[in-house]
This record gives C-alpha cells, sequence and structure tokens, in this order.
C-alpha cells in the first residue's frame, strides 16, 4: 500500500473505528493483524456501491412485478422481534416491508420493548394496514423468545426472519414467491444479502453465497439473512431455543435445513443488514458469547445427524472447524504415476514416510515409459520397503488410463490420488482426508496446494473459470484467506484437483473411473462432476496442505499436437456439462466473475 493510501486511510479513522483496530490488534496478534488489515484496505477490482445502484431494478421492473396476477399465490409472513428498536430504524424497515412489489405477505412484530414512542409507531402502521400485526409482550423474553413469539403470530405458508433494525429490497419478497411457487419441493429459502450504514447512504460487503452447501454452513453460519422456511418446518424444529441465544439463527437453520427437502437459493442481494456499533456485524469481539453459542449449534446439528466431530473456533470469529474422526484403520492406497523425474518423485515420497503419522497405507508407484537408468535403481531400493509395489503401464501418457489402471491393483478401500510432484506439509494430512471420505454423504475430498513461493495454487476448483475450469484464489499469498475466508474453510464444491484427491472406492466403480477421452486436461473435474451427480459430496479441506510443483512429468502445452488434443478435451467437456456451463456453477455464485480467481464481482 502507497504511503499516501496510509495517509488517506489515517485522515479518516475515527477514535471508534481506532478502539475496534486494538481490540483486532490484540485478538489476531501482530502478523495475522496486519494480513487482515492489508485485505481490507484493498480497493474493490469492481467497487460494490456503483455495482448495486446499476443492478437495482428499474421502478419499470418494480411496476412489471406489482402488476403480476399470481395464481394461489403463497402468503409469506415476515417475523420480527423488537426491542428498543430506535423509531426511525423501526420505521425504516416497516416501510422496506409495505414497498414490496409482492402482496400477498403479513409482517408480524412482536414487541418486547415498553417504549411508549415504539408502541404508539407500530399502532399507527397496524392501523394503516391490516397485513401489520403487532403484539406487545409487556416484557423481553430474550432473542430466541421474542422470535418464537413473532413466529406464533405467522399465518402464512412460509415465514421469513426481518431483524427489527434490517431491511428488505422491494423485490425480495417477489423473488421469493417465483422460487417457491416453481418448486412445490421447496421447504427453505435464503438469499444474497450486504450491509448498509446506519444513515443508509452507503451498501458495502456483499455476501454472494453459493447454493445450499452443508460443509460452508458447518464452517459458518453463511445463510444468514434472508431466511425463508415453511411454517410447519419451523414449527416442527422447534422454533428457537433460549440455550443458543446468540447464534439462535444458526441452530434455527441447521434444524430447519435437517429436515427440508429441498433448499433453494436465490442469487440476488435482496437483504440489507445494517451495521452499528454495537452490532456484530461490525464488531465481532464484542459478543464472544454468540461465538462459543455458534460452536453448540454445530455440535448439536453434528449430534443430531450421528455424525461425529470436533469443533472449534478459528481466529477469525463466528467461523468454525470441524475435524472428523477417522473411523477404524482402513487401508488407503495412494496411486502416483510417474515418468523418470527420481528427484521429484523421491521428495514426494520421501515427504509421506518422513511425516505422516497415519500408518496403514500402501503407495503404487505407475510406471510410464520412464527411460532413465537413475529412476529404475530407485524403483528397485524402494520396493524392499514394505507397503509399495511399482506398476508398470506401457502405453502412452494418458492420466486416466494409468490411474484407472493403479486402482485395478489397489486393494485399499480408499484410493489416493497424488502427482509425483507434490510434497506433503501437514502430518496428520491422510487423517483428515479420510475423516471425511468415510462420511457417507461423501465421495471426495481434495486439499490445499501451494506453490513453492508460498501462494496458491489450487484451494478448490469452480466451474466457468477461465471456459471451462479454474482453481479459486489462484497465486493469492498462503497467508491470506480469501473472499469471506473461503480459501480456509472446509465447503463443498463442484470439483477438486486429483493432484491430491481421496476418493471411496466404491464410488471411483460405481462411476466407471476416470473418462479415459481426457487424458491430460479435466479428467478430475469430469470425476468431481459426476461423483455430484450422483449424489455424493465434494468436499475441499484446507486442513489438507501440501507443496505443488506443477506438472513436471509431461511439459507443457508446447507442439501443435498437445494444442490439438487440449481443445478436443475442452470441446469434450463443453458438449458433456453444457447445461452446467450455462446455469453456472451451483458452488459459485452467477455475481461473480469468471475471468479471474478471486471471487471479485463480475462487471
Amino acid at each position: 500500500m502507497s504511503g499516501n493510501s496510509w495517509l488517506h486511510y489515517l485522515k479518516k479513522l475515527k477514535p471508534y473505528n481506532i478502539q475496534k483496530g486494538l481490540r483486532y490488534l490484540k485478538h489476531y496478534g501482530p502478523k495475522e493483524f496486519w494480513i487482515r488489515l492489508c485485505e481490507r484496505m484493498e480497493p474493490e477490482e469492481v467497487p460494490y456501491g456503483p455495482w448495486f445502484e446499476s443492478h437495482r431494478p428499474s421502478p419499470e421492473e418494480l411496476e412489471r412485478q406489482r402488476k403480476k396476477k399470481w395464481k394461489n399465490p403463497l402468503l409469506i409472513s415476515v417475523a420480527v422481534p423488537a426491542w428498543q428498536t430506535p423509531p426511525g430504524f423501526l420505521e425504516q424497515m416497516i416501510r422496506s416491508v409495505k414497498e414490496q412489489t409482492y402482496p400477498h405477505w403479513e409482517l408480524c412484530i412482536a414487541n418486547a420493548g415498553g417504549e411508549k414512542e415504539m408502541e404508539q409507531v407500530l399502532a399507527r402502521y397496524a392501523a394503516e394496514d391490516a397485513r401489520i400485526r403487532v403484539k406487545n409482550l409487556g416484557g423481553n423474553l430474550g432473542i430466541a423468545g421474542n422470535t418464537n413469539e413473532a413466529l406464533a403470530m405467522a399465518r402464512g405458508d412460509f415465514v421469513g426472519l426481518l431483524d427489527h433494525d434490517d431491511l428488505l429490497a422491494p423485490q425480495a419478497l417477489f423473488r421469493i414467491a417465483e422460487v417457491l411457487t416453481a418448486d412445490a419441493q421447496a421447504d427453505a429459502v435464503y438469499t444474497d444479502e450486504d450491509k448498509v450504514t446506519t444513515d443508509l447512504t452507503e451498501h458495502f460487503q456483499p455476501h454472494f453465497k453459493p447454493d445450499f452447501n452443508l460443509d460452508l454452513l458447518r464452517s459458518n453460519n453463511y445463510i444468514t439473512h434472508f431466511f425463508v422456511v415453511r411454517k410447519w418446518l419451523a414449527e416442527t424444529a422447534g422454533g428457537f431455543r433460549k440455550e443458543f441465544d446468540g447464534a439462535q439463527d444458526y441452530d434455527f437453520i441447521f434444524r430447519c435445513t435437517e429436515g427440508a427437502k429441498k433448499v433453494l437459493h436465490v442469487p440476488e442481494v435482496l437483504y440489507h443488514w445494517r451495521t452499528h456499533k454495537a452490532s456484530t456485524a461490525d464488531n465481532p469481539a464484542s459478543k464472544m458469547y454468540a461465538f462459543e453459542a455458534g460452536r453448540r449449534a454445530i455440535e448439536a446439528h453434528l449430534a443430531r445427524c450421528g455424525q461425529e466431530g470436533t469443533v472449534s473456533l478459528r481466529k477469525d470469529l463466528g467461523f468454525y472447524r470441524v475435524e472428523y474422526p477417522v473411523q477404524g484403520e482402513p487401508l488407503v492406497s495412494i496411486l502416483i504415476p510417474n515418468r523418470d523425474q527420481k528427484e521429484t518423485l523421491e521428495k514426494c515420497l520421501n515427504s509421506i514416510w518422513e511425516k505422516s503419522t497415519y500408518k496403514n497405507y500402501e503407495i503404487l508407484i505407475v510406471e510410464n515409459n520412464s527411460s532413465s537408468p537413475e529412476i529404475f535403481h530407485y524403483y528397485r531400493e524402494i520396493e524392499k520397503r514394505p507397503g509399495v509395489r511399482i506398476l508398470t503401464w506401457k502405453d502412452g501418457f494418458n492420466y486416466s488410463a494409468i490411474n484407472n489402471f493403479g486402482e485395478k491393483e489397489a486393494a485399499g478401500d480408499y484410493l489416493l490420488f497424488l502427482n509425483n510432484d507434490v510434497e506433503v506439509i501437514n502430518p496428520r494430512w491422510i487423517e483428515e482426508l479420510l475423516g471425511n471420505c468415510q462420511r457417507k454423504e461423501v465421495g471426495i475430498v481434495g486439499a490445499k496446494l501451494y506453490y513453492p513461493d508460498d501462494t496458491i495454487q489450487h484451494a478448490g476448483t469452480i466451474i466457468g473459470i477461465g471456459g471451462i475450469a479454474g482453481h479459486a484464489f489462484l497465486n493469492m499469498p498462503r497467508s491470506r484467506t480469501g473472499y469471506l475466508h473461503k480459501a480456509s474453510l472446509q465447503m463443498d464444491l463442484s470439483a477438486v484437483t486429483a493432484a491430491c484427491m481421496m476418493m471411496k472406492r466404491q464410488v471411483f466403480r460405481q462411476l466407471g473411473g476416470f473418462e479415459e477421452r481426457l487424458s491430460v486436461a479435466f479428467n478430475d473435474v469430469d470425476l468431481c462432476l459426476r461423483t455430484v451427480k450422483a449424489g455424493y459430496l465434494v468436499v475441499y479441506n484446507p486442513e489438507v496442505e501440501l507443496y505443488h510443483y506443477e506438472s513436471k512429468s509431461r511439459g507443457a502445452e508446447d507442439s501443435q499436437e498437445k494444442v490439438r488434443r487440449f481443445q478436443e478435451e475442452i470441446e469434450f467437456m463443453r458438449n458433456r456439462w453444457m447445461d452446467l456451463l450455462k446455469k453456472g456453477d451451483p458452488y459459485y455464485n452467477k455475481n461473480l466473475t469468471l475471468s479471474k480467481w478471486n471471487y471479485s464481482l463480475r462487471p
């Protein structure tokens, strides 16, 4: 950052911001505080403020929505627990509901504050519009109790949760009604959101979310606002629970999504979260109890799902790590294709042998047309070690065929595909992969890979980036966590790289292994997509870290034959996955760019 940028920043600092910075410094320590400060100070590639204004629906579009005639319209109840709400904020919230282009709503406000001015505001709006219903509770029952009172007032088919000082975009309920009426199996829906300053002059920090993502939800409450759920499901789930105050919505969302047939997502900013000094949206460290409640909410969710797991808080408050224990000690078959590259392979194998704490594995080196005497001498050496086998693939290089061949010789129930040009960093890498891969819903687990200069080579794969697929956060410094910490959070994705990828062997066989028509490029992406299509999750686990020295074995696309083959593989992927490429990656967001790898806005 330049000296002028710092000077400009320092001039803008207010006493509150300085106090906030000191709290963060104490929490993170100097090094991590500096990293996060630099991330926050980087200018947006596409500034959100102008982007938001340009993406608002026009007055003509809003009027078109108001004129729509709905056949058998759904009644959507908006539940609001209110307590000591500044009258101005309260009025703005109510007006944001009254201005909805979808008319079939009711606003259910449970007023837990005894302030006369609040009661007067609520009485006036209730008298003006019969859809606005108010219940004065006569006392504060806590956030869970107050919300339950608002939910109990609801008479709609669906109920949405709105904080007493936040705002809905005017098209919010229209967009939600559209998707709910189009899919009878939908039991819940959520939207994208942003933050807005107290005086409503600036929209910032947009949260563009993926479609429903179980492992991301276990990493943080990414759904938050605006969450709308079928009324009977909210009641069946048991409403809000007082023991989770501070994370009561997180706990509620878990219980609702566990019981939902289908959870939908509207990729549009339809909720505006007002921030002010006492808000966790602006000052996370102000409510540590809330983050502890969030940890307990994840633990309770795991228990209901019959899933063992250890939940811990991350340094970034409001974000969590779930570690899944390995069940038993199954054999893991590590498959490594190799051609020459003795020193590269030796570094890879030594890192496995020296660092791995999990011991029940075998290593299958699939030899592919090596010519150097050194590599064959090395093979003879390592074959003396228990659990090492050298297999020979005599045909030309075809990554898919080589690994399919290796799988037939493997003895393990779990396959760990590994490039010869990687180096293990963390000793529990196999346990981290295996604990996830043993989960019944998971088919594949991937890793976080770095270039030797400690920049990111792979933090998951996004469909559509670069045309077919590309790695997220490519070249970002290892110390950084990326957009909403996604480079460092466990989550479900459409694909991960097979440079380090574990897969259930039964799923591999069910799907017929790698597609051999994809000899070099996209074979891992294709296998992952077929795994997702078959109903399994592909999990990105950033706790599995390796260095990746990037495809030394096969070289660059530097001949006409290689370029032609690459183009043919691109065309194959386009034909097989055309619908997905058109619709967009469900684990990404259509508002984010496909020309870069950093989750910046699509211009």
